[in-house]
């Protein structure tokens, strides 16, 4: 395997912008980790897509290394890289996690490292050569698809709730350039395994995206607990802010209109009463 082979310039060129690009993806989740460590408490975030980016990171890493037909070298480095990031993350959200969330995600990481490894195995003394390759390749595709798929049960969470708050717009954002560079970085290479899932990343952020831009202004209050595998915490917002409950919001400046006549019908009630008693007192 050549590592900084120049036969395919377009591809080597869009492999490269793909490997900066992916590194800010890596690095997106960090204010959220930033805030996790702070509150010590992981509240409303899922373990399941970093776990999944993981597992996908060291499947394109092994399909990598057995791939000698083309120049996959710029997967190994940007793999290897989010192996380790991903890790960091996994870590930092079992340290945090609350009990129910820690045995959830451990649980998880058992059964991933274990189909991992069973996969090696089963492809190295059943497979061999090409049929090794497309194997892997379209278990890489599969991989990838539920990592562009994790993110639609937070897209879920964001139309319920109508609060963006765990949707980060960076994230969403850098994974669509991503997925765009990746997918010119197949097409220019001839892997169909590399350009296939990043059709569907490129489609599921820009909807991504579009959630955020519908959603980014209506903060409101969720009125739910959080569980493990999503919810959302009380949102609270001095500007704006309204209560849901179901179907029903009641802004916060009607209920603050609704006080102010109750407390003027009050005062008005307060200012007949004397009245009548210094009319009494004037006749007695």
């Amino acid at each position: 395997m050549a590592f900084f082979s120049t036969d395919n310039p377009w591809a080597f060129a869009f492999g490269l912008l793909g490997n900066l690009i992916s590194f800010m993806v890596f690095l997106a989740p960090l204010p959220t980790f930033y805030g996790v460590c702070k509150r010590k408490s992981t509240e409303g975030f899922q373990s399941v897509p970093y776990v999944v980016s993981l597992l996908s990171a060291m499947l394109w890493l092994y399909y990598a290394s057995v791939n000698s037909e083309s120049n996959d070298f710029l997967l190994i480095t940007v793999n290897s890289v989010g192996c380790v990031i991903e890790t960091i993350y996994v870590a930092l959200y079992l340290a945090y996690a609350p009990k129910k969330a820690k045995i959830f995600t451990a649980k998880l990481m058992v059964m991933g490292f274990g189909g991992f490894c069973s996969f090696i195995l089963l492809s190295r003394f059943l497979t061999e050569g090409s049929t090794r390759v497309q194997l892997l390749g379209w278990l890489c595709v599969g991989f990838s698809v539920i990592v562009f798929a994790a993110p639609l049960s937070v897209m879920r969470m964001v139309i319920r709730t109508k609060s963006v708050e765990f949707m980060p717009f960076s994230l969403s954002f850098f994974l669509t350039l991503s997925a765009v560079t990746w997918l010119l970085y197949g097409i220019f290479l001839k892997d169909i395994h590399i350009a296939v899932p990043n059709v569907l990343g490129f489609i599921l952020g820009v909807l991504q995206m579009g959630l955020y831009l519908i959603y980014r202004k209506r903060n409101i209050m969720v009125l739910e607990k959080p569980d493990y595998l999503g919810g959302a915490k009380p949102i609270a917002n001095t500007q704006s802010c309204s209560i849901a409950s179901n179907d029903n919001v009641i802004h916060v400046d009607e209920v603050k209109e609704r006080k102010e006549d109750v407390h003027e019908g009050e005062k008005s009630f307060e200012a007949s009463d004397n009245e009548q008693v210094a009319n009494s007192s004037c006749e007695v």
